[in-house]
């Protein structure tokens, strides 16, 4: 079965427009409900998170009608970052969880994500299955058995006390001052709370949603306001999360950034030396950085390479028996605490670190020196395949000639926006450019 409407991280897409209509939605939602109320002689659940977006509320309502129509009852949990949705869908007893949340793309974008009985992501066969409902008609319950929705109040609560819960007994985050940026998303309440009641002086950034501004100059794709904070006031390390608040990265006290590559080296090398990394490997995507790989097999760790997107890594650790993996750009799943990636959790491990061995952000976020690596993207329109043009493949082919064993080329597109992205690696930074340069003019070209 294929997949027209899911990409690598749900449905997405502009507000308003399809798929990311209020029809769309309830659909949607008839559909997954449908898909997982298979017993009809027992209650069944459905919990949906969302974050800060003003389509939000617009969904919500859609995928509640949408649900409730086919007898399922709905727990609204308000604004929560996704892990919360993962974690809360088994605590809850719910056969799905819903986020809606477009990530770290802008205000007008949002997204629909599901979540299984057991808080992990769908499987593609899954996503398939409630695709073939969307498009045919779903059965709605009778009249008597249509669901009820209710909004909980304590979502946020039962996810903070979740996560303090991962920090290492015994240590405190006292003295440490801690530039927190939210991104105006998900995690803007959550995040601050969750520092200052492990005792660490909280700066506040990227707090004030107004439901435009999520990822609007601040959080993790938008660094730089956390790192100016962190000059200004002399904190000692930054977390930055996107809207959502699955990803994160860090900046050390002089403002420098650390991607997800180095938060899982620094967290690899910890938890193998301390004898807990399962497996003996890390999951990461082929956009991970070849100086992981090579600061991993220095220490005697494996790599295990996904295709991109953080469900991707998840299915691949739950496959192999790995309990850490991730991506480059901040997704960092650790499945001995979350079902996805949790960028607020993977911060405080992080400062558990810091705190553990009395080092400086910066000591700690450099594990290894990346491999030259350059990723451009190019957008392209609706109906447009340019990776299927003669032209285009003569460029790729070339380019990876040209670099042969001296680096590596990847071109994909996106999952979750209409984009091409053109990433190589290679020591000689030059010949890298070049390579990146030619195969981007020519895919502009042909756009």
């Amino acid at each position: 079965m294929t997949r027209k409407l899911f990409g690598t991280d749900g449905v997405r897409g502009r507000a308003n427009t399809y798929p990311m209509t209020a029809d769309m939605a309830l659909r949607l939602g008839a559909a997954a409900g449908r898909f997982f109320r298979r017993d009809t002689s027992r209650e069944h659940r459905v919990v949906i998170g969302k974050d800060t977006r003003l389509s939000g509320y617009m969904l919500e309502n859609a995928l509640t009608a949408g649900f409730t129509s086919t007898g399922m009852n709905v727990f609204l949990l308000g604004p929560v970052p996704t892990p919360a949705v993962g974690l809360l869908t088994p605590s809850m007893r719910a056969d799905v969880g819903v986020m809606i949340s477009a990530s770290h793309n802008p205000a007008e974008d949002n997204g629909i994500k599901f979540f299984g009985p057991d808080g992990f992501k769908l499987s593609d066969a899954a996503e398939a299955e409630i695709e073939d409902l969307v498009s045919g008609a779903v059965e709605p319950a009778q009249a008597e058995n249509i669901g009820r929705a209710k909004r909980i109040d304590d979502g946020r609560f039962r996810y903070v006390e979740r996560v303090k819960g991962t920090f290492p007994a015994g240590l405190t985050l006292e003295g440490l001052k801690v530039v927190i940026d939210c991104a105006n998303g998900a995690a803007y309440r959550a995040a601050p709370e969750v520092l200052w009641e492990l005792g660490a002086e909280v700066i506040a950034v990227g707090v004030s949603p107004n439901g435009m501004n999520i990822n609007d100059g601040v959080g993790s794709t938008k660094p730089q306001a956390a790192a100016e904070k962190i000059r200004e006031t002399g904190a000692d390390v930054g977390i930055c999360l996107d809207g959502d608040a699955d990803r994160v990265i860090l900046i050390d006290e002089t403002g420098a950034v650390a991607d997800g590559d180095q938060v899982m080296a620094l967290l690899a090398a910890r938890w193998a030396e301390e004898g807990r990394l399962t497996g003996g490997k890390l999951a990461a995507t082929v956009m991970s950085n070849l100086g992981l790989e090579r600061f991993l097999a220095g220490k005697g760790i494996g790599l295990y390479r996904t295709a991109v997107g953080d469900r991707y890594v998840v299915e691949a650790m739950r496959a192999h028996g790995l309990n850490l993996g991730g991506e480059q750009s901040g997704h960092i799943v650790m499945t001995d605490y979350a079902t996805t990636g949790d960028g607020l959790m993977a911060g405080l491990q992080f400062l558990a670190e810091m705190v553990r061995t009395g080092q400086p952000a910066s000591a700690l976020a450099r594990s290894f020196d990346p491999v030259p690596q350059l990723l451009k993207n190019v957008r392209y329109g609706v109906g447009q395949t340019p990776l299927e043009l003669p032209q285009v493949q003569e460029a790729i082919a070339e380019g990876e000639a040209r670099l042969g064993e001296q680096g590596r080329l990847l071109i994909r597109k996106s999952g979750t926006e209409p984009l091409i992205r053109v990433m190589a690696e290679a020591e000689d930074e030059a010949l890298m450019m070049a390579v990146v340069d030619e195969i981007v003019g020519a895919v502009e070209a042909a756009v």
